[in-house]
């Protein structure tokens, strides 16, 4: 799933986390094809080809986890999208974190509000933002 990929990498930071979300994602579409992807999720064969080339930044979280649930051992798109927040969640409260101070420290343009909201699934969340998100948190973990 996305928010695991963390603990498949040792380069935490936001172009390591993208790069690995991509090789995830890759390895399912390789796994079940493109037209089955195209079928199976409501996303258009452009977006699916595009995550086969390798651009996967501004894709949703949302659309990310329809891709990932095609794999048989992972949850429902749902499940994943809600895990991954869980996630986030649960890192701020380890590394005591809070929205304001990951805010400062992105590489992303996103406002403590902005943050909280794409955590608690107000917007949408990017895979950028995403793993922006999740270096910050993953870095102060390790500290």
């Amino acid at each position: 799933m996305l928010h695991t990929v963390a603990d498949e990498t040792a380069d935490l930071s936001p172009d390591g986390l993208l790069s690995a979300y991509e090789a995830h994602l890759q390895t399912v579409l390789d796994t079940v094809g493109v037209d089955t992807a195209v079928a199976e999720t409501d996303l258009d064969r452009d977006t699916i080809e595009a995550v086969v080339d390798g651009d996967v930044a501004g894709l949703t979280l949302t659309e990310a986890a329809a891709i990932a649930a095609l794999d048989d051992d992972a949850p429902d798109a749902e499940a994943i999208v809600l895990e991954t927040r869980d996630h986030l969640l649960m890192g701020m409260t380890t590394a005591v974190l809070d929205v304001d101070a990951i805010s400062a420290n992105l590489d992303v343009d996103l406002t403590g509000q902005e943050v909280q909201q794409a955590i608690e699934g107000r917007i949408d969340m990017t895979l950028a933002e995403l793993a922006a998100i999740q270096s910050v948190i993953e870095q102060r973990l390790e500290e």
